[in-house]
């Protein structure tokens, strides 16, 4: 931050540079690294996804909020990694009175229907849900399932909607969806696909086109669900 150059070093130290880097942001605005509840990593290299994990985990030792990794074909000035972040703001900005929701809590659940992972699945604050990337992957097994587009997808979104179940929303209940392809001609089968999760109108959405996904998977999706009934506030 003093001389606005890259650190010395690999990807590690990127890592926790960029996160220290958060980290004055929160603490400049009276918040901690404890109020993020998702966190968007872009990697040049997604063989770098691993070491990248292992940073965070010292900054997040117990709560882990939301995650997404997306491989950009380029940063800014040559870096490996760049990172943002959704942040609670339990005191909210005037005129709300920051005594109206300052206790209320951050809820983060994962559920046995969902692929594992070192992050969580959800994170709630307010009357919004973050639910992390996703891959085509079958729960049981940890693997990506067979056959083409089209199937990914369907696990994607059905691992998504295990994880809205288990916190008692529906898919209808989503509000935003991000969806990363790795052949951009195939957002026509994914749309065969996706229409079919939401009975009424469908949510915004953004898609692109990525030179690369964890695994070797040709689609990654994640979502923000509407929270409609709120967190509440501590006891």
């Amino acid at each position: 931050m003093k001389t606005g150059a890259l650190v010395a070093g690999g990807v590690a130290q990127q890592t926790e540079q960029c996160l220290n880097n958060i980290k004055a942001v929160l603490e400049s605005i009276e918040h901690t690294m404890q109020d993020i509840v998702k966190t968007t990593i872009f990697v040049t290299d997604l063989a770098d996804m691993e070491v990248v994990n292992q940073v965070c985990a010292k900054f997040f030792p117990g709560y882990v909020p939301a995650r997404s990794f997306v491989n950009a074909s380029a940063l800014p000035m040559g870096a490996l990694v760049q990172i943002d972040t959704v942040v609670s703001h339990g005191d909210g900005t005037p005129p709300q009175l920051p005594e109206d929701t300052a206790l209320l809590v951050i809820e983060a659940n994962n559920t046995e229907n969902a692929p594992v992972q070192p992050y969580s699945h959800t994170v709630a604050f307010s009357h919004y849900n973050h639910i992390s990337g996703q891959l085509p992957l079958d729960p049981k097994t940890g693997a990506i399932v067979a056959g083409g587009v089209n199937d990914q997808a369907r696990q994607c979104l059905s691992n998504i909607k295990a994880i809205i179940e288990s916190v008692d929303h529906v898919m209808d209940d989503t509000v935003k969806i991000n969806i990363q392809l790795k052949n951009i001609a195939d957002l026509d089968a994914v749309n065969d696909v996706y229409t079919t999760f939401f009975q009424g109108e469908l949510p915004a959405r953004t898609v692109i086109g990525v030179a690369e996904i964890p695994m070797g998977a040709l689609v990654q999706i994640d979502a923000v669900v509407s929270n409609c009934e709120g967190t509440p506030p501590q006891a």
